[in-house]
């Protein structure tokens, strides 16, 4: 096949089809030969889409033989090598290795970290090895001039050295490299006769470099590089050959490979003579990525670009305003490209992008073939396996607990109808009446109140499953691994059932037992971890899977991640996400070696990734026909262009002679059409107008005819809130997750107070220690009963202890008995058809007979302005006592209220009473009464709220927010 002397370098330029056209020039040179020639062929590809990519070309031409087609991984299936070590086997030696470092160093990292820190670790073995660096070259190296922490990591990488050692149980990229060069070495005693190709591959991963230095030596060896820069010129090329300001440079690695070769880019021939789609586009991409010390060429070379507006003539530029325009406008591109029968493919390493993508194109009902597919946490198997992981070693939660109930693979084995429907009534009994900790006795309790239709029996399963799951701690990983899939079958099989229902099946629960299996498989290497461990070493051995979609995608609308990209082509390229910290994807951290040291050990850079996406970029922005997208803004701020396409505004703009900033505007306007049409999709057909701020008025009949002191509040403050709550008996759930709020905190000093005063013996005084100890022996009583969260029990303790001798010091200074504690009273407010209710905290009988009525607060008590005017609440319980609400009081006359303040800061609030005050205050309840039972009278909402900012639980029926607190309420008419 080939006459020249090698080493025989090969290229085709950016922008071209490179299977097609390595294809194509692969026929043209067996053209003459007989048929069978070409299986004497031996072509190694980079990656398997490639390699069904060109068994596709070769098929659509008819019957015809192929060559030999090999991936470059698969060198390493040389017989007499010994296996490999599987790859989550030695991460998982590996995190035994580094918790125990945790252990002794428990700054260096939190345990979280340890799957991460192992995988990172192992990858940088891998490294290690394909780029044939021993651990001594580490060990070598001078940190002196650096800090504590390479110290650190320096000597830890000794305790893996043990890991290099021998050839019986290599990794994989250690046995990929021994395969390598004992093929090498075979090569040169017995060189193969026939061609030997390698294609597609970029060489930037030592080992691949090193065979393609084999092939290229052998007689009939060829390499063919994809995308490389027929543009750069000479000089550009002898500043590559420093890594420290070169490696992000796309076209560093073949300077690399080149140099292994010896020989020069001159050297280097094309593959076919065909030109890339646009070569003034080629010309101009290749000036906008010199490598930053050359940016000054940018004034000498940019001068030589004369036809600026052919090269951005197939260019579209689009700057949306946020991420969703930007996957609406590429959606709509996308669909345009369908109904014109073009291939198009989206091409960006944002999967948050190209997930709003698919959602915008399913409004058409139109799937994109996604090469990614999903990922496997985020499928239901994965979600519902990871859920169980979180409930090892904690108390179970009933969120937790309907989180799993309510997942579509629970009870999928059984019969799920019934689950649902006691699910259900579960939740509401969780939400209202708790408790925050389900526990098997619990709900068996609750199922023995509820009709007798099979609840009992659920309950009991769920009691059953659950069980001894808050007791687990620290034990093998085989144990753990049996205990999760036990109870996630238990949970998918469901009470009565008879198999694991719905768990293993279809794609998404395949792919989910492949990587169980696989943990089982090698579970032993594991040893013993924390539930907390267990949960994110499952999480991150889980992240490495995928589910592919089994629905039939489109097949002309591609999304395509940058690798992907490389062996396939399109009549349309979208780069989406062309946005800095996306495309490129900032280096992962490294905490094992830093810049400086990895440079010195002969590893390669972070810079690396940049890179190689830097040559993904150029040849995608290569192709016919591209568009180039990203958001100014995300979620949180406003986002900086990705740094190739900033170079390539930059220079364009520069360029005014020829023609730069109108062939940048140009591509500007036709991304402001495809914007403008995403904002018309989304703009309503008709404009729906803003709610005006309610005030229903409802029939007279239907309004409350009773009310709670504490509602004569709300219906001052808030009287949408009565309306919601009163006529239309809509009532707001308790949040599902329970937590330790006010609202628990006020109800837990009410009993603690009520049970120290009902304790109290009036025939027994006791000293104020007695007191104070009593009071602390009932708040830790109560406490431990009804508040099951420790932190919240020692926080609100230590609150209560600090208040105690406030507490004990207003009761010695209030010099009266307690008569009434926490009892209901009513009042007729006639001749109105209402009646006033209360439920005082305390009502106390002083020596003068009179009465003294108190209110326990755990925040601020309302001042005196905020009594008169909206909190109501002990004003109209002392009027009610007056006029005999109470039981056995009546004809009882008040003679000061209290609010006592037990807060941060304790306060009494104190009020003396007289008979014209307490007048006042009937008269006006009877008036605000009055108003509320005409016709005329609406519920306004938010009417003297305490803030702007103030939450109520109806706001979201109100509309509040496309309202104002000034706009003025419009009164409507309701049945």
């Amino acid at each position: 096949m080939f006459d020249n002397p090698g080493p025989r370098i090969f290229a085709l330029p950016p922008g071209v089809d490179f299977p097609e056209r390595l294809v194509a020039g692969l026929r043209a040179r067996m053209a003459g030969q007989p048929p069978e020639a070409m299986a004497g062929v031996l072509l190694y590809v980079n990656t398997q889409r490639m390699r069904r990519r060109i068994v596709e070309l070769f098929t659509a031409e008819g019957a015809s033989f192929l060559p030999r087609l090999r991936l470059v991984t698969d060198v390493a299936a040389l017989p007499g090598l010994p296996a490999a070590v599987p790859p989550l086997r030695r991460r998982l030696q590996l995190t035994q290795l580094i918790g125990r470092l945790l252990d002794a160093q428990p700054d260096l990292a939190p345990r979280s970290a340890l799957f991460d820190l192992a995988d990172s670790l192992a990858t940088l073995m891998d490294e290690m090895q394909g780029e044939g660096v021993p651990p001594s070259a580490i060990a070598a190296l001078d940190v002196s001039d650096h800090s504590a922490h390479w110290h650190r990591t320096q000597a830890f990488m000794g305790i893996v050295a043990p890991f290099f050692e021998g050839e019986e149980a290599p990794d994989s990229q250690q046995r990929q490299r021994m395969a390598v060069e004992r093929l090498s070495t075979l090569w040169q005693s017995a060189p193969p006769q026939g061609p030997v190709i390698v294609a597609g591959s970029t060489g930037s991963r030592g080992t691949t470099a090193l065979f393609m230095q084999a092939v290229a030596a052998l007689p009939q060896g060829a390499l063919v590089l994809p995308g490389y820069d027929f543009d750069l010129p000479a000089p550009v090329w002898d500043g590559l050959a420093d890594a420290m300001t070169a490696e992000d440079h796309p076209q560093y690695r073949f300077h690399k490979i080149l140099t292994m070769l010896g020989a020069t880019p001159a050297e280097v021939q094309r593959w076919t003579g065909d030109e890339a789609p646009c070569p003034s586009r080629n010309r101009l991409i290749s000036l906008s990525l010199r490598p930053a010390p050359v940016t000054d060429q940018w004034l000498t070379e940019g001068r030589l670009l004369t036809d600026l507006a052919e090269a951005a003539r197939d260019m579209t530029l689009i700057e949306a305003p946020g991420p969703r325009a930007e996957a609406m406008a590429v959606a709509m591109l996308m669909r345009k490209a369908a109904e014109d029968g073009r291939r198009v493919a989206l091409i960006t390493p944002d999967r948050g992008l190209t997930r709003q993508v698919t959602a915008a194109l399913d409004r058409w009902g139109i799937l994109p073939d996604d090469s990614a597919g999903r990922p496997l946490p985020l499928s239901p198997p994965g979600r519902f396996l990871r859920h169980i992981t979180r409930l090892f070693g904690q108390r179970l939660t009933g969120e937790a607990l309907l989180t799993l109930l309510k997942h579509p693979l629970t009870a999928t084995g059984a019969d799920r109808g019934n689950h649902l429907r006691w699910t259900r009534d579960l939740e509401l009994e969780l939400r209202r009446n708790g408790p925050p900790f389900p526990t098997g006795e619990t709900l068996a309790v609750w199922a023995a109140t509820r009709p007798q239709d099979g609840i009992e029996d659920w309950a009991r399963w769920l009691g059953e499953v659950f069980a001894g799951v808050e007791e687990t701690g620290t034990r093998s990983l085989t144990d753990h691994v049996t205990a999760h899939l036990a109870l996630a079958e238990a949970l998918a099989t469901g009470p009565g059932g008879a198999d694991s229902g719905e768990l293993w099946l279809k794609e998404a629960g395949e792919a989910a037992q492949a990587k169980v299996a696989e943990l089982v498989a090698e579970a032993e290497q594991g040893g013993d971890l924390t539930p907390a461990d267990y949960g994110d070493l499952f999480d991150a051995i889980l992240s490495t899977g995928e589910v592919r979609d089994p629905t039939q995608p489109h097949p002309d609308l591609m999304i395509w991640g940058t690798l992907e990209a490389r062996v396939q082509g399109a009549d349309l390229v979208i780069l989406g996400g062309l946005n800095d910290g996306i495309w490129p994807q900032l280096p992962p951290p490294d905490p094992w070696l830093n810049r400086q040291m990895r440079l010195k050990a002969g590893l390669l850079l972070p810079e690396r990734r940049i890179g190689l996406s830097a040559h993904d970029y150029q040849q995608a922005i290569a192709a016919p026909e591209v568009v180039l997208t990203r958001a100014i803004r995300d979620a949180e701020a406003e986002t900086v262009p990705s740094r190739w396409l900033n170079r390539l505004m930059n220079l364009m703009s520069g360029l005014g002679e020829q023609g730069g900033p109108e062939a940048l505007a140009g591509m500007r306007a036709r991304g402001h059409e495809w914007l403008a049409l995403a904002a018309a999709l989304e703009t309503p057909a008709h404009e729906v107008p803003l709610a005006r701020r309610p005030a229903p008025r409802p029939p007279v009949a239907a309004r409350p005819q009773k009310l709670a002191v504490t509602g004569i509040r709300t219906l001052i403050r808030d009287p949408y809130a009565i309306y919601a709550r009163h006529i239309l008996r809509l009532f707001a759930l308790d949040p599902l997750k329970q937590a330790p709020d006010a609202r628990l905190r006020g109800s837990i000093l009410h009993s603690v107070l009520e049970d120290f005063v009902k304790t109290r013996r009036p025939d027994a005084p006791e000293t104020r220690d007695e007191a104070r100890a009593r009071l602390m022996r009932i708040a830790d009583a109560v406490l431990a009963k009804d508040t099951p969260w420790p932190a919240a029990r020692a926080l609100w303790r230590a609150r209560l202890e600090r208040a105690a001798d406030f507490f004990l010091d207003a009761e010695a200074a209030s010099g009266g008995s307690p008569v009434i504690l926490e009892e209901q009273g009513r009042v007729a407010l006639g001749p109105l058809p209402f009646t006033l209710t209360a439920k005082p905290d305390r009502i106390d009988l002083l020596p003068d007979g009179r009465l003294h009525i108190l209110d326990y607060k755990t925040g601020t008590p309302p001042t005196k302005k905020q009594q008169a005017q909206f909190d109501k609440q002990l004003l109209l319980e002392a009027a009610m006592a007056e006029r005999g609400g109470f039981k056995g009081l009546e004809t009882a006359e008040v003679a000061k209220i209290s609010y006592i303040g037990l807060g941060t800061s304790p306060k009494i609030e104190e009020t003396a009473l007289d008979p014209e005050m307490l007048g006042k205050v009937w008269e006006d309840l009877h008036r605000l009464i009055g108003r509320y039972l005409s016709a005329e009278q609406g519920y306004a909402s938010r009417r003297a709220m305490f803030g702007e900012r103030f939450p109520g639980d109806y706001d979201h029926l109100a509309r509040f927010g496309e309202w104002e607190m000034s706009d003025p309420p419009e009164p409507q008419d309701v049945p």
